[in-house]
């Protein structure tokens, strides 16, 4: 049964020539969780070898169910590729661990500096991969971003590691060693108290240079993906900037304050329930066991409340930044994308599955990512100019060669 989601928006206010289309999903969970156990399964049998092939299927369960503009999307992607990336990346991270616990320091560390050299090309290199597969009436897409770009955008992630080795130097010339003995001496009075601050401040100006430097990768990156991607000869178009990016997640962190503030009187409410109860059944003789069983559901408690408040928080960081990039993004002068998804709704969507997923042991996952999955497609609008069939036809046209070169680029989209 369609629901209001479902239905394109009227054209009435539309200017001439201009054409909406709200993009559909026509999956359900239960549909999926075939195609999920089955995976799940088989990954498990194989000890994780299967991990290409169940990515394979999964991204062609959602492409085939995904209707943009009437067509469903398509994905071609070559089978021998995703194993050759899933295999070079399972070989350098065990090369790692094996490193690590052989005791190989220095081997591990040129093999960790090799992975932070290597982290834009293989994120660039699954983005061309990703793109590449992808069709839409037989249109290919493609990720045009030169090497030079793609570094000179992971600039932030640079940053961070040369921002830690900084302040790790600072705080070690801040805190020299102590005499042995002047801890001993009566009426001595030691710089910890002072140094210990000093470092303290480090560490938070360094957290929030950090954090700072987290947004502006991000932005960086989404950034990078829309405006060199290419459909046919046109290219996307991107109207974002890092402000509203620093914003989202400003608010984000208010939020997840909230959330933990709301969590935390809840739980002070059941703790000293819990804890009267406790102690008029135990007595004087429980005292020790007692407390013991309320550490531990103290301890349990704070665990359940970071994963019950982090889950919100990201599922309302997730919903915003959807908002704040379909709301403004295209692809050069032809099209145009408005979404009507809300916030509340989705943070709720979320907390749901995650509490469903958890009662049945997992068993929901396939069905909270279906609902997920559908929330945000179905809240799209694409604004086309021209009618579909016209426009495919153009871009056909304009495609060319260019995108049979572009689909040759090796594709590792199995680490993304």
């Amino acid at each position: 049964m369609a629901t209001t989601a479902d239905r394109p928006p009227t054209a009435h206010a539309l200017p001439p020539g201009i054409h909406a289309h709200r993009t559909l999903f026509t999956g359900s969970g239960r549909e999926y969780f075939r195609v999920w156990i089955v995976n799940v399964l088989l990954s498990i049998v194989t000890l994780g070898l299967y991990t290409p092939w169940a990515r394979r299927r999964t991204a062609q369960y959602f492409y085939s169910h995904t209707q943009v503009a009437g067509s469903p999307l398509e994905f071609v992607a070559e089978q021998r590729r995703m194993v050759f990336g899933f295999l070079a990346f399972a070989g350098l991270y065990l090369s790692y661990q094996l490193a690590v616990e052989t005791g190989q320091q220095l081997a591990a560390s040129l093999l960790m500096f090799g992975f932070a050299l290597l982290a834009p090309f293989l994120w660039a290199s699954a983005m061309r991969f990703r793109l590449g597969a992808t069709r839409w009436r037989g249109i290919r897409l493609a990720f045009t971003a030169k090497w030079k770009e793609v570094y000179v955008a992971s600039w932030p992630a640079f940053a961070i590691a040369a921002l830690w080795t900084v302040l790790f130097f600072a705080a070690a010339a801040l805190s020299p060693a102590m005499p042995t003995g002047i801890a001993e001496q009566p009426g001595s009075v030691t710089p910890l108290p002072a140094l210990g601050r000093a470092t303290l401040g480090l560490m938070a100006l360094g957290a929030v240079l950090t954090l700072l430097c987290v947004i502006r990768l991000e932005f960086n990156y989404r950034r990078l993906l829309v405006a060199r991607a290419r459909i046919g000869g046109q290219v996307g178009h991107w109207k974002p900037r890092y402000a509203d990016f620093v914003r989202v997640w400003l608010a984000t962190a208010g939020f997840f304050l909230l959330t933990v503030l709301l969590l935390a009187l809840a739980g002070a409410a059941v703790t000293g329930g819990s804890a009267a109860v406790l102690r008029r059944t135990m007595g004087d003789a429980g005292s020790l066991g007692g407390m013991l069983l309320l550490a531990l559901l103290a301890l349990l408690g704070v665990l359940l409340a970071a994963v019950l408040a982090s889950v919100p928080a990201r599922a309302y960081r997730e919903a915003r930044l959807f908002q704040l990039v379909w709301n403004n993004v295209g692809i050069s002068q032809i099209a145009r994308s408005k979404t009507d998804l809300r916030t509340a709704g989705y943070v709720w969507l979320r907390t749901r599955n995650l509490l469903l997923t958890l009662l049945t042991f997992g068993f929901y996952r396939p069905f909270a990512l279906v609902s997920e999955y559908a929330a945000k497609v179905r809240s799209v609008t694409l604004y086309l100019k021209g009618g579909t069939d016209q426009l495919a036809g153009e871009l056909v046209k304009q495609q060319g060669a260019f995108g049979d070169a572009a689909a040759d680029m090796l594709g590792l989209d199995v680490i993304g």
